[in-house]
């Protein structure tokens, strides 16, 4: 079979050193290292986010995703005694939230945080996670009505692999500027690196719309089948805003800031241009994008589905040749990392 290498999990491993994994963002959150890769010319350059302008195709319109992080990791204990820790998923409607919890719980289970929220465990599921109803005092709550009080008590779900406790600064760093839609408990990361001031330039210079996907804890979860079409690809909520629509349906060519605006821009055009729904597509060298163009994302874990979405826009080799790049160059991996230019 051709290209049969493009289709085995292992050929998207890589060792990365440990010292090469960012902890803290760059200070200013545009001073973090642009790797660009020019897919016409073949042609690679190391420059810095603040050039971003210098490298943007002049007739294309750039797609952000607005999605807001939500402080979705909550401490507390079970009625009886014993602590938990419990990071919520995503909302499958109005009241049962998907959670993950830290801590032996069954169905019934009644849980316990500060400021009289409760929560009773209604539902395992065979993938680890739980079901779960929310309650202030004894009043059922809508996840709407969870937001402002999980702001109160939650702390940031910084990723598994940023090895320390959440701090304060970390509820501004891991937000991107243009954050508008509650409901993500992972950073679109290729976001995080816009200032105010950057955004706002390039707003007004060239044309641009936001879609909303709330990006899950999916994301990080490595592709652990043989053969990567066999990976159950995570599904995550999205919304497309009317102007971004416009744009997904006209002629002008697109570059998506970030994995989680591509996925969305290409479940829209893929399947049936619903505006709002769950989208759960899968990108692979097999299953490449048809309406996205460009690319703007952060350097991926090995083994993942980011990764592989990466490689669906340039190639498995490519894209190997790219991280290997990038570690002898010195840039900084995952959420907090430096970013990559793929025109």
């Amino acid at each position: 079979m051709p290209h049969a290498k493009e289709l085995l999990t292992a050929s998207y491993d890589f060792t990365l050193p440990e010292e090469l994994i960012a902890s803290h963002p760059a200070h200013p959150r545009d001073h973090a290292k642009l790797l660009v890769y020019d897919r016409t010319t073949d042609t690679i350059t190391h420059t810095y986010f603040y050039e971003l302008e210098k490298f943007l195709p002049k007739e294309c319109a750039l797609i952000f995703n607005d999605t807001k992080v939500i402080k979705a990791r909550l401490y507390g204990e079970k009625s009886s005694s014993g602590k938990i820790e419990l990071l919520i998923n995503r909302a499958l409607n109005a009241h049962d939230v998907n959670v993950y919890i830290r801590g032996k719980v069954k169905a019934g289970t009644k849980l316990h945080f500060d400021e009289n929220l409760n929560a009773e465990v209604k539902e395992l599921r065979e993938d680890g996670s739980r079901i779960v109803n929310f309650y202030k005092n004894e009043n059922l709550l809508r996840f709407e009505e969870l937001l402002p009080i999980i702001d109160t008590i939650g702390h940031i779900p910084l990723p598994p692999y940023i090895n320390r406790e959440d701090t304060k600064e970390d509820a501004n760093e891991y937000q991107s500027v243009f954050a508008q839609e509650a409901g993500a408990v992972a950073a679109p990361t290729a976001s995080l690196h816009f200032t105010q001031e950057q955004h706002e330039r390039i707003c007004k210079n060239f044309q641009h719309a936001y879609v909303t996907l709330h990006v899950g804890s999916g994301t990080f979860k490595p592709v652990e089948a043989e053969v990567i079409t066999e990976h159950p690809m995570h599904a995550e909520y999205y919304a497309i805003s009317n102007k971004a629509k416009a744009i997904l349906d006209s002629d002008t060519p697109i570059l998506c800031v970030g994995t989680t605006a591509t996925r969305t821009v290409e479940f829209y055009d893929k399947h049936g241009k619903k505006t709002a729904g769950e989208a759960n597509l899968f990108l692979h060298p097999h299953n490449r994008p048809s309406r996205a163009n460009h690319l703007l994302t952060n350097f991926h874990l090995p083994k993942s589905t980011l990764l592989m979405l990466v490689a669906s826009f340039i190639g498995l080799e490519k894209t190997q040749e790219l991280y290997a790049e990038a570690i002898k160059n010195n840039y900084r991996f995952y959420s907090y990392g430096d970013a990559m230019l793929l025109l």
